[in-house]
């Protein structure tokens, strides 16, 4: 796999509601409410047309965050899997006080978000995966997303979490 790098311009500062395309214009998540009642619950959808444009790409096509009762946390399902994550253990911490959040794939890989106020980086131990940048107010994009070719294979599992770290800031988790 080729060593290079997909951006993605985020629309929308709500970390609860937002799109993402990628340089071309062309949608490649969508961040959007799936239920109200008797729980929140939030859908994050990959565009089909858009995935096939990256042979890489692999993995579930969407996650759904079903929080709990006063948007407490809940629990994430991917795709049409009936397996249910809870949402601390990919947020969770490994130090009392760290800022870095680690999460664990599907496939049993372990990685780690480095949180500060304005960029999020996530490592798999030894390299850099993806990293999360706001933008500046003069920008028309909000934040961008450079996901590596080597995150490619888990880039819903990446944006669901770099999505859930930015709920969790939210609410104060």
């Amino acid at each position: 796999m080729p060593n290079t790098s997909i951006v993605l311009y985020q629309f929308g500062v709500d970390p609860f509601n937002a799109r993402y395309e990628d340089a071309e214009g062309r949608p490649a998540f969508t961040l959007s409410l799936a239920a109200e009642a008797p729980n929140l619950v939030i859908r994050l959808a990959r565009d089909v047309t858009w995935a096939q444009l990256h042979p890489a790409i692999m993995g579930p096509a969407n996650a759904f965050f079903y929080f709990g009762p006063r948007n407490a946390a809940g629990y994430i399902v991917y795709g049409n899997n009936r397996v249910n994550v809870p949402m601390p253990y990919l947020t969770r911490q490994q130090r009392e006080g760290s800022q870095s959040r680690y999460f664990t794939t599907q496939s049993g890989k372990v990685y780690k978000w480095r949180i500060a106020s304005q960029q999020m980086e996530c490592t798999d131990g030894r390299n850099t995966v993806a990293t999360w940048e706001q933008g500046s107010p003069d920008e028309e994009v909000d934040a961008r997303l450079t996901i590596k070719s080597h995150g490619l294979p888990i880039i819903t599992e990446i944006v669901t979490t770099l999505i859930l770290n930015r709920m969790a800031r939210e609410l104060n988790w």
